[in-house]
Protein backbone atom coordinates (compact mmCIF):
# COMPACT_ATOMS: atom_id res chain seq x y z
CA UNK A 1 0.00 0.00 0.00
CA UNK A 2 1.05 3.63 -0.45
CA UNK A 3 2.95 4.70 2.66
CA UNK A 4 1.90 8.29 2.09
CA UNK A 5 -1.79 7.47 2.34
CA UNK A 6 -3.78 9.97 4.31
CA UNK A 7 -5.92 9.01 7.28
CA UNK A 8 -8.80 8.24 5.00
CA UNK A 9 -10.14 9.10 1.59
CA UNK A 10 -11.96 12.40 2.03
CA UNK A 11 -13.58 12.12 -1.43
CA UNK A 12 -15.85 9.07 -1.45
CA UNK A 13 -17.07 7.65 -4.73
CA UNK A 14 -20.50 8.54 -6.05
CA UNK A 15 -21.68 5.01 -5.35
CA UNK A 16 -20.99 5.35 -1.64
CA UNK A 17 -22.12 8.97 -1.25
CA UNK A 18 -25.79 8.09 -1.10
CA UNK A 19 -25.07 5.43 1.50
CA UNK A 20 -23.26 8.00 3.65
CA UNK A 21 -26.12 10.49 3.28
CA UNK A 22 -28.73 7.82 4.03
CA UNK A 23 -26.81 6.54 7.03
CA UNK A 24 -26.35 10.06 8.36
CA UNK A 25 -30.05 10.83 7.92
CA UNK A 26 -31.01 7.62 9.72
CA UNK A 27 -28.61 8.43 12.57
CA UNK A 28 -30.00 11.94 13.10
CA UNK A 29 -33.60 10.86 12.56
CA UNK A 30 -33.21 7.89 14.86
CA UNK A 31 -31.70 10.09 17.59
CA UNK A 32 -34.56 12.57 17.31
CA UNK A 33 -37.14 9.77 17.39
CA UNK A 34 -35.46 8.09 20.36
CA UNK A 35 -35.40 11.33 22.32
CA UNK A 36 -39.11 11.90 21.62
CA UNK A 37 -39.81 8.42 23.04
CA UNK A 38 -37.65 9.15 26.10
CA UNK A 39 -39.39 12.50 26.52
CA UNK A 40 -42.81 10.83 26.30
CA UNK A 41 -42.02 8.55 29.23
CA UNK A 42 -40.01 11.17 31.12
CA UNK A 43 -42.74 13.82 31.11
CA UNK A 44 -45.04 11.31 32.79
CA UNK A 45 -42.65 10.93 35.74
CA UNK A 46 -43.53 12.55 39.05
CA UNK A 47 -41.51 15.66 39.95
CA UNK A 48 -38.23 15.14 41.83
CA UNK A 49 -38.65 14.40 45.52
CA UNK A 50 -35.83 16.63 46.72
CA UNK A 51 -35.38 20.33 46.21
CA UNK A 52 -32.24 21.72 44.72
CA UNK A 53 -29.71 23.04 47.21
CA UNK A 54 -29.08 26.70 46.63
CA UNK A 55 -26.43 28.86 48.16
CA UNK A 56 -27.25 31.90 50.29
CA UNK A 57 -26.35 35.31 48.99
CA UNK A 58 -23.45 36.78 50.87
CA UNK A 59 -22.90 40.49 51.08
CA UNK A 60 -19.57 42.08 50.32
CA UNK A 61 -17.10 42.47 53.18
CA UNK A 62 -14.46 45.18 53.59
CA UNK A 63 -11.40 43.06 52.80
CA UNK A 64 -12.94 40.92 50.03
CA UNK A 65 -10.18 41.90 47.59
CA UNK A 66 -7.55 40.51 50.00
CA UNK A 67 -9.40 37.18 50.20
CA UNK A 68 -9.75 37.05 46.41
CA UNK A 69 -6.02 37.61 45.97
CA UNK A 70 -5.25 34.94 48.59
CA UNK A 71 -7.59 32.50 46.80
CA UNK A 72 -5.93 33.20 43.44
CA UNK A 73 -2.45 32.79 44.87
CA UNK A 74 -3.40 29.52 46.57
CA UNK A 75 -4.97 27.98 43.49
CA UNK A 76 -2.05 29.05 41.24
CA UNK A 77 0.50 27.51 43.62
CA UNK A 78 -1.52 24.33 44.20
CA UNK A 79 -2.43 24.02 40.52
CA UNK A 80 1.16 24.32 39.34
CA UNK A 81 2.41 21.88 41.98
CA UNK A 82 -0.19 19.26 41.09
CA UNK A 83 0.22 20.03 37.40
CA UNK A 84 3.92 19.20 37.65
CA UNK A 85 3.06 15.98 39.51
CA UNK A 86 0.52 14.94 36.89
CA UNK A 87 2.95 15.75 34.06
CA UNK A 88 5.50 13.49 35.76
CA UNK A 89 3.00 10.62 35.40
CA UNK A 90 2.29 11.46 31.75
CA UNK A 91 -0.93 13.44 32.29
CA UNK A 92 -1.78 16.94 30.96
CA UNK A 93 -1.08 19.74 33.44
CA UNK A 94 -4.66 20.99 33.27
CA UNK A 95 -5.85 17.85 35.08
CA UNK A 96 -3.65 18.73 38.04
CA UNK A 97 -5.09 22.25 38.04
CA UNK A 98 -8.64 20.85 37.99
CA UNK A 99 -7.88 18.51 40.90
CA UNK A 100 -6.24 21.37 42.84
CA UNK A 101 -9.42 23.43 42.63
CA UNK A 102 -11.49 20.56 44.01
CA UNK A 103 -8.95 19.83 46.77
CA UNK A 104 -9.06 23.42 48.05
CA UNK A 105 -12.85 23.29 48.35
CA UNK A 106 -15.18 21.45 50.74
CA UNK A 107 -14.36 18.07 49.18
CA UNK A 108 -10.91 17.83 50.85
CA UNK A 109 -9.56 20.93 52.62
CA UNK A 110 -13.00 21.67 54.04
CA UNK A 111 -13.12 18.21 55.60
CA UNK A 112 -9.55 18.27 56.91
CA UNK A 113 -9.56 21.85 58.22
CA UNK A 114 -12.67 24.01 57.76
CA UNK A 115 -10.77 26.99 59.20
CA UNK A 116 -8.04 26.63 56.57
CA UNK A 117 -10.64 26.45 53.79
CA UNK A 118 -12.40 29.49 55.24
CA UNK A 119 -9.09 31.36 55.04
CA UNK A 120 -8.22 30.24 51.50
CA UNK A 121 -11.69 30.16 49.93
CA UNK A 122 -14.13 31.96 52.25
CA UNK A 123 -17.74 31.99 51.14
CA UNK A 124 -17.78 35.76 50.65
CA UNK A 125 -15.26 35.56 47.78
CA UNK A 126 -17.65 33.37 45.79
CA UNK A 127 -19.41 36.16 43.82
CA UNK A 128 -16.14 37.94 43.02
CA UNK A 129 -14.31 34.76 42.13
CA UNK A 130 -17.27 33.79 39.99
CA UNK A 131 -16.99 36.98 37.91
CA UNK A 132 -13.24 36.46 37.42
CA UNK A 133 -13.93 32.81 36.51
CA UNK A 134 -16.57 33.77 33.94
CA UNK A 135 -14.21 36.31 32.37
CA UNK A 136 -11.44 33.69 32.29
CA UNK A 137 -13.66 31.13 30.57
CA UNK A 138 -14.92 33.69 28.03
CA UNK A 139 -11.36 34.62 27.07
CA UNK A 140 -10.30 30.96 27.10
CA UNK A 141 -13.10 29.96 24.75
CA UNK A 142 -12.08 32.83 22.46
CA UNK A 143 -8.55 31.39 22.37
CA UNK A 144 -9.95 27.91 21.66
CA UNK A 145 -11.84 29.39 18.70
CA UNK A 146 -8.68 31.12 17.45
CA UNK A 147 -6.80 27.80 17.51
CA UNK A 148 -9.53 26.03 15.55
CA UNK A 149 -8.16 25.04 12.14
CA UNK A 150 -11.14 25.27 9.81
CA UNK A 151 -8.96 24.16 6.90
CA UNK A 152 -8.23 20.91 8.73
CA UNK A 153 -11.96 20.36 9.15
CA UNK A 154 -12.66 20.99 5.46
CA UNK A 155 -9.85 18.70 4.28
CA UNK A 156 -11.38 15.71 6.08
CA UNK A 157 -14.98 16.90 6.09
CA UNK A 158 -16.74 13.76 4.84
CA UNK A 159 -15.42 11.25 7.33
CA UNK A 160 -14.61 13.45 10.33
CA UNK A 161 -18.13 14.87 10.42
CA UNK A 162 -19.58 11.35 10.39
CA UNK A 163 -17.22 10.11 13.12
CA UNK A 164 -17.57 13.24 15.24
CA UNK A 165 -21.35 13.34 15.07
CA UNK A 166 -21.59 9.63 15.85
CA UNK A 167 -19.43 10.31 18.93
CA UNK A 168 -22.04 12.89 19.97
CA UNK A 169 -25.19 11.00 19.01
CA UNK A 170 -24.36 7.77 20.90
CA UNK A 171 -23.59 9.35 24.30
CA UNK A 172 -26.45 11.83 23.83
CA UNK A 173 -28.93 8.97 23.37
CA UNK A 174 -27.52 7.07 26.36
CA UNK A 175 -27.47 10.23 28.48
CA UNK A 176 -31.09 11.07 27.73
CA UNK A 177 -32.12 7.48 28.54
CA UNK A 178 -30.11 7.67 31.79
CA UNK A 179 -32.10 10.81 32.65
CA UNK A 180 -35.22 8.63 32.99
CA UNK A 181 -33.61 6.84 35.94
CA UNK A 182 -31.96 9.88 37.57
CA UNK A 183 -34.74 12.44 37.21
CA UNK A 184 -36.71 11.77 40.40
CA UNK A 185 -33.73 11.33 42.70
CA UNK A 186 -31.06 13.71 41.33
CA UNK A 187 -32.84 16.47 39.41
CA UNK A 188 -33.61 19.78 41.14
CA UNK A 189 -37.20 20.46 42.12
CA UNK A 190 -39.44 21.98 39.44
CA UNK A 191 -36.98 21.41 36.57
CA UNK A 192 -38.82 20.10 33.46
CA UNK A 193 -37.79 16.61 32.37
CA UNK A 194 -37.10 17.79 28.82
CA UNK A 195 -34.50 20.32 30.01
CA UNK A 196 -32.93 17.75 32.35
CA UNK A 197 -32.75 15.04 29.68
CA UNK A 198 -31.37 17.40 27.02
CA UNK A 199 -28.68 18.62 29.39
CA UNK A 200 -27.69 15.10 30.45
CA UNK A 201 -27.35 14.16 26.80
CA UNK A 202 -25.12 17.16 26.03
CA UNK A 203 -23.02 16.70 29.18
CA UNK A 204 -22.26 13.12 28.11
CA UNK A 205 -21.30 14.23 24.59
CA UNK A 206 -18.48 16.71 25.26
CA UNK A 207 -14.91 16.20 24.03
CA UNK A 208 -12.25 18.61 25.31
CA UNK A 209 -10.48 19.79 22.15
CA UNK A 210 -7.75 21.80 24.01
CA UNK A 211 -6.88 18.94 26.40
CA UNK A 212 -6.86 16.46 23.52
CA UNK A 213 -4.55 18.76 21.55
CA UNK A 214 -2.21 18.95 24.56
CA UNK A 215 -2.12 15.13 24.85
CA UNK A 216 -1.31 14.76 21.15
CA UNK A 217 1.36 17.48 21.24
CA UNK A 218 3.05 16.05 24.34
CA UNK A 219 3.37 12.72 22.55
CA UNK A 220 4.34 14.29 19.21
CA UNK A 221 1.23 12.77 17.63
CA UNK A 222 -0.33 15.92 16.16
CA UNK A 223 1.05 15.23 12.65
CA UNK A 224 0.48 11.47 12.59
CA UNK A 225 -2.54 9.98 10.83
CA UNK A 226 -4.18 9.25 14.18
CA UNK A 227 -3.42 12.76 15.46
CA UNK A 228 -4.79 14.53 12.39
CA UNK A 229 -8.00 12.47 12.46
CA UNK A 230 -8.42 12.99 16.22
CA UNK A 231 -7.88 16.74 16.01
CA UNK A 232 -10.29 17.04 13.08
CA UNK A 233 -12.98 15.02 14.86
CA UNK A 234 -12.51 16.84 18.17
CA UNK A 235 -12.72 20.25 16.49
CA UNK A 236 -15.91 19.25 14.67
CA UNK A 237 -17.22 17.80 17.94
CA UNK A 238 -16.53 21.09 19.74
CA UNK A 239 -18.35 23.20 17.17
CA UNK A 240 -21.35 20.86 17.09
CA UNK A 241 -21.52 20.40 20.86
CA UNK A 242 -21.44 24.14 21.55
CA UNK A 243 -24.19 24.74 19.00
CA UNK A 244 -26.28 22.04 20.68
CA UNK A 245 -25.50 23.50 24.11
CA UNK A 246 -26.70 26.89 22.90
CA UNK A 247 -29.94 25.22 21.80
CA UNK A 248 -30.36 23.41 25.14
CA UNK A 249 -29.70 26.59 27.13
CA UNK A 250 -32.35 28.34 25.06
CA UNK A 251 -34.84 25.54 25.80
CA UNK A 252 -34.00 25.42 29.51
CA UNK A 253 -34.21 29.18 30.08
CA UNK A 254 -37.49 29.74 28.27
CA UNK A 255 -40.99 28.42 28.01
CA UNK A 256 -41.78 26.57 24.79
CA UNK A 257 -42.70 29.73 22.90
CA UNK A 258 -39.71 31.58 24.30
CA UNK A 259 -37.44 28.67 23.46
CA UNK A 260 -38.48 28.73 19.82
CA UNK A 261 -37.76 32.46 19.75
CA UNK A 262 -34.37 31.94 21.43
CA UNK A 263 -33.40 29.20 18.99
CA UNK A 264 -34.52 31.31 16.01
CA UNK A 265 -32.50 34.28 17.27
CA UNK A 266 -29.48 32.02 17.87
CA UNK A 267 -29.67 30.67 14.31
CA UNK A 268 -29.95 34.21 13.00
CA UNK A 269 -26.96 35.28 15.10
CA UNK A 270 -24.86 32.36 13.79
CA UNK A 271 -25.91 33.16 10.22
CA UNK A 272 -24.87 36.82 10.62
CA UNK A 273 -21.52 35.77 12.09
CA UNK A 274 -20.73 33.46 9.17
CA UNK A 275 -22.32 35.39 6.30
CA UNK A 276 -21.43 38.96 7.32
CA UNK A 277 -18.72 38.98 10.00
CA UNK A 278 -16.57 36.13 8.69
CA UNK A 279 -15.90 37.67 5.25
CA UNK A 280 -15.05 40.97 6.95
CA UNK A 281 -12.72 39.17 9.37
CA UNK A 282 -11.01 37.37 6.48
CA UNK A 283 -10.59 40.61 4.54
CA UNK A 284 -9.33 42.87 7.34
CA UNK A 285 -7.77 40.35 9.74
CA UNK A 286 -6.55 37.59 7.44
CA UNK A 287 -3.09 38.98 6.73
CA UNK A 288 -0.21 36.64 7.60
CA UNK A 289 3.01 38.65 7.30
CA UNK A 290 4.75 37.50 10.47
CA UNK A 291 4.62 41.03 11.89
CA UNK A 292 2.72 42.30 14.93
CA UNK A 293 -0.59 43.95 13.94
CA UNK A 294 -1.34 47.57 14.81
CA UNK A 295 -2.74 48.19 18.27
CA UNK A 296 -5.93 49.66 16.83
CA UNK A 297 -6.67 46.36 15.08
CA UNK A 298 -6.26 44.45 18.35
CA UNK A 299 -8.59 46.91 20.09
CA UNK A 300 -11.23 46.35 17.39
CA UNK A 301 -11.00 42.56 17.82
CA UNK A 302 -11.36 42.79 21.60
CA UNK A 303 -14.38 45.09 21.25
CA UNK A 304 -15.88 42.63 18.76
CA UNK A 305 -15.20 39.83 21.28
CA UNK A 306 -17.10 41.67 24.02
CA UNK A 307 -19.97 42.56 21.66
CA UNK A 308 -20.27 38.97 20.44
CA UNK A 309 -20.31 37.69 24.02
CA UNK A 310 -22.92 40.29 25.00
CA UNK A 311 -25.09 39.38 21.99
CA UNK A 312 -24.96 35.67 22.84
CA UNK A 313 -25.80 36.37 26.50
CA UNK A 314 -28.67 38.67 25.48
CA UNK A 315 -30.09 36.04 23.14
CA UNK A 316 -29.92 33.51 26.00
CA UNK A 317 -27.24 31.10 24.75
CA UNK A 318 -24.42 32.13 27.14
CA UNK A 319 -21.56 34.56 26.53
CA UNK A 320 -18.93 31.84 26.10
CA UNK A 321 -20.59 30.70 22.86
CA UNK A 322 -20.28 34.20 21.42
CA UNK A 323 -16.60 34.33 22.38
CA UNK A 324 -15.92 30.91 20.87
CA UNK A 325 -17.76 31.70 17.63
CA UNK A 326 -15.89 34.96 17.06
CA UNK A 327 -12.57 33.21 17.63
CA UNK A 328 -13.55 30.47 15.20
CA UNK A 329 -14.31 32.84 12.30
CA UNK A 330 -11.00 34.72 12.59
CA UNK A 331 -8.34 33.06 10.36
CA UNK A 332 -6.24 31.07 12.82
CA UNK A 333 -2.95 31.65 10.95
CA UNK A 334 -3.40 35.42 10.71
CA UNK A 335 -1.13 37.96 12.41
CA UNK A 336 -3.96 39.07 14.70
CA UNK A 337 -4.76 35.52 15.83
CA UNK A 338 -1.13 34.71 16.58
CA UNK A 339 -0.54 38.03 18.35
CA UNK A 340 -3.61 37.62 20.57
CA UNK A 341 -2.67 34.05 21.40
CA UNK A 342 0.84 35.15 22.34
CA UNK A 343 -0.39 38.06 24.49
CA UNK A 344 -3.38 36.42 26.16
CA UNK A 345 -2.53 32.74 26.54
CA UNK A 346 -0.33 32.92 29.64
CA UNK A 347 -2.51 35.48 31.40
CA UNK A 348 -5.67 33.48 30.79
CA UNK A 349 -4.26 30.03 31.54
CA UNK A 350 -2.04 30.98 34.50
CA UNK A 351 -4.16 33.63 36.26
CA UNK A 352 -7.79 33.63 35.12
CA UNK A 353 -8.52 29.94 34.51
CA UNK A 354 -7.30 28.95 38.01
CA UNK A 355 -10.08 31.22 39.32
CA UNK A 356 -12.52 29.02 37.41
CA UNK A 357 -11.02 25.87 38.94
CA UNK A 358 -11.24 27.41 42.43
CA UNK A 359 -14.83 28.50 41.79
CA UNK A 360 -15.70 25.00 40.58
CA UNK A 361 -13.97 23.53 43.64
CA UNK A 362 -16.11 25.71 45.93
CA UNK A 363 -19.24 24.27 44.30
CA UNK A 364 -18.07 20.65 44.19
CA UNK A 365 -18.65 18.64 47.34
CA UNK A 366 -17.71 15.01 46.80
CA UNK A 367 -19.18 14.29 50.24
CA UNK A 368 -22.66 14.71 48.75
CA UNK A 369 -22.07 11.37 47.01
CA UNK A 370 -22.86 9.15 49.98
CA UNK A 371 -23.40 5.44 50.39
CA UNK A 372 -22.96 2.56 47.99
CA UNK A 373 -26.08 3.51 46.02
CA UNK A 374 -24.77 6.98 45.13
CA UNK A 375 -21.34 5.62 44.22
CA UNK A 376 -23.00 2.93 42.11
CA UNK A 377 -24.90 5.64 40.25
CA UNK A 378 -21.65 7.60 39.83
CA UNK A 379 -19.93 4.51 38.46
CA UNK A 380 -22.85 3.98 36.08
CA UNK A 381 -22.52 7.56 34.80
CA UNK A 382 -18.81 7.02 34.13
CA UNK A 383 -19.47 3.72 32.37
CA UNK A 384 -22.28 5.05 30.18
CA UNK A 385 -20.33 8.20 29.27
CA UNK A 386 -17.30 6.10 28.31
CA UNK A 387 -19.23 3.48 26.36
CA UNK A 388 -21.22 6.12 24.51
CA UNK A 389 -18.20 8.11 23.36
CA UNK A 390 -16.00 5.09 22.67
CA UNK A 391 -18.73 3.00 21.02
CA UNK A 392 -20.05 5.77 18.79
CA UNK A 393 -16.56 6.73 17.62
CA UNK A 394 -15.46 3.12 17.10
CA UNK A 395 -18.51 2.18 15.03
CA UNK A 396 -18.30 5.26 12.79
CA UNK A 397 -14.52 4.95 12.38
CA UNK A 398 -14.86 1.33 11.26
CA UNK A 399 -17.57 2.25 8.77
CA UNK A 400 -15.29 4.92 7.26
CA UNK A 401 -12.53 2.36 6.68
CA UNK A 402 -10.19 2.57 9.68
CA UNK A 403 -8.80 -0.64 11.14
CA UNK A 404 -9.73 -1.86 14.62
CA UNK A 405 -6.57 -0.62 16.32
CA UNK A 406 -6.76 2.92 14.96
CA UNK A 407 -10.54 3.12 15.45
CA UNK A 408 -10.13 2.00 19.09
CA UNK A 409 -7.36 4.55 19.71
CA UNK A 410 -9.55 7.27 18.21
CA UNK A 411 -12.44 6.22 20.47
CA UNK A 412 -10.20 6.55 23.54
CA UNK A 413 -8.96 9.99 22.48
CA UNK A 414 -12.49 11.28 21.87
CA UNK A 415 -13.39 10.26 25.43
CA UNK A 416 -11.24 13.13 26.77
CA UNK A 417 -13.50 15.66 28.52
CA UNK A 418 -11.46 17.80 30.91
CA UNK A 419 -12.05 21.53 31.22
CA UNK A 420 -14.80 21.75 28.59
CA UNK A 421 -16.95 19.39 30.63
CA UNK A 422 -16.50 21.55 33.74
CA UNK A 423 -17.64 24.61 31.77
CA UNK A 424 -20.80 22.80 30.65
CA UNK A 425 -21.50 21.46 34.16
CA UNK A 426 -21.15 24.89 35.72
CA UNK A 427 -23.66 26.25 33.21
CA UNK A 428 -26.08 23.48 34.18
CA UNK A 429 -25.65 24.17 37.89
CA UNK A 430 -26.14 27.92 37.44
CA UNK A 431 -29.30 27.30 35.44
CA UNK A 432 -30.65 24.94 38.11
CA UNK A 433 -30.91 22.04 35.63
CA UNK A 434 -28.73 19.69 37.71
CA UNK A 435 -28.46 19.32 41.49
CA UNK A 436 -25.21 19.76 43.48
CA UNK A 437 -25.04 15.99 44.05
CA UNK A 438 -25.33 15.21 40.32
CA UNK A 439 -22.86 18.03 39.65
CA UNK A 440 -20.31 16.30 41.93
CA UNK A 441 -20.90 12.97 40.17
CA UNK A 442 -20.42 14.52 36.74
CA UNK A 443 -17.23 16.29 37.85
CA UNK A 444 -15.88 12.91 38.99
CA UNK A 445 -16.84 11.47 35.58
CA UNK A 446 -14.99 14.28 33.78
CA UNK A 447 -11.84 13.68 35.82
CA UNK A 448 -11.90 9.87 35.50
CA UNK A 449 -12.50 9.80 31.74
CA UNK A 450 -9.77 12.39 31.10
CA UNK A 451 -7.19 10.75 33.36
CA UNK A 452 -7.89 7.35 31.79
CA UNK A 453 -7.19 8.58 28.25
CA UNK A 454 -3.37 8.48 28.28
CA UNK A 455 -2.75 5.09 29.93
CA UNK A 456 -5.46 3.30 27.92
CA UNK A 457 -4.20 4.87 24.68
CA UNK A 458 -0.68 3.62 25.48
CA UNK A 459 -2.08 0.17 26.26
CA UNK A 460 -3.95 -0.06 22.94
CA UNK A 461 -1.16 1.30 20.75
CA UNK A 462 1.80 -0.14 22.65
CA UNK A 463 3.43 3.27 22.37
CA UNK A 464 3.31 3.16 18.54
CA UNK A 465 1.20 6.22 17.71
CA UNK A 466 2.14 6.48 14.02
CA UNK A 467 -0.48 3.98 12.90
CA UNK A 468 -1.71 3.67 9.33
CA UNK A 469 -5.43 3.79 8.66
CA UNK A 470 -5.82 1.02 6.08
CA UNK A 471 -8.25 -1.72 7.07
CA UNK A 472 -6.69 -4.81 8.57
CA UNK A 473 -6.22 -7.71 6.21
CA UNK A 474 -9.00 -10.23 6.19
Amino acid sequence: MNSNATAFDSSPSHGSTWKLVLGYALMIGGTFGLFLIVRHFGEALAPPETAAVTGKAVGAKPHAIVHVLIALAAIIVAGNALGWLFRYFGQPQVIGEMVAGIMLGPSLLGRISPDAMQFVLPAEVGPYLGIIAQLGVILYMFLVGLELNSGLLRSHAHSTVAISHASIVAPFCLGSILALFLFRSLAPANVPFTSFALFMGIAMSITAFPVLARILTDRKMEKTDLGVVALSCAATDDVTAWCLLAFVVGIAQSAVGGAVQTVAMALGYIAVMFIVVRPLATRFLGQSTGQAPKQGLTVCVLIALLMSAIAAEWIGIHAIFGAFLLGAIIPHESDVARDLQHKMEDMVKILLLPAFFAFTGMRTEIGLVQGWNDWLVCGGIILIATLGKFGGTLAAAKLTGLNWKMASALGILMNTRGLMELVVLNIGLEMGVISPTLFAMMVIMALVTTIATTPILHLITGGNYDMKPQPAAA
